[in-house]
């Protein structure tokens, strides 16, 4: 009986803890998909980016945001139901490989568009801001921001596992 209780706590305790991390779903918290390096004001002062500059930039992130939040709540309701499929008694192969094809989708979909508006960004720097660019850490992976931008992706999607990821921070 001793055991059962321990292992019932730890078991909850464990889903208290991690629940946090599946609250914000896919990525990286709060406001996550938003960090194109830029956000920072050491990537302001990096690139010795204009205000004219800051402003262009801050406006393509906001409407990329807004534009992607559909994408970003689909993968999150994708990856609750992966996760959901995963702790059946009996996981359907065939519902879980869906699943995860219906993520990578998204994913895709997500990434085309950090692409598009990378480049786009890069249009708005003048060619030494973009050698700058090139030679730093920034650029590298997925994203503009260091380490690529993000933290990884994983089974559950950008954010949840090592490696270098796509994520949320990926400028979506």
């Amino acid at each position: 009986m001793r055991k059962l209780t321990i292992t019932l706590t730890a078991v909850a305790v464990g889903l208290l803890l991690t629940s946090q991390a599946f609250a914000w779903g896919p990525g990286r918290g709060p406001g996550a998909g938003r960090d194109c390096g830029y956000r920072s004001e050491a990537g302001y002062e990096k690139l010795n980016l204009t205000d004219e500059q800051k402003t262009k930039i801050e406006a393509m992130r906001d409407a990329n945001f807004k534009a992607t939040k559909p994408v970003r709540e689909k993968m999150f309701d994708k990856s609750v139901e992966l996760r959901r499929l995963w702790l059946q008694a009996n996981p359907d192969k065939d519902k879980i490989t869906a699943a995860q094809k219906e993520i990578r989708v998204l994913r895709d979909e997500m990434q085309d568009k950090a692409t598009t508006m990378k480049l786009e960004i890069r249009k708005i720097l003048t060619p030494e801001q973009n050698e700058k660019l090139a030679n730093s850490r920034w650029g590298r992976g997925s994203g503009f921001g260091p380490r690529g931008g993000m933290r990884g992706q994983g089974e559950f999607g950008p954010g949840h596992g090592p490696g270098p990821g796509l994520g949320m921070g990926m400028c979506q």
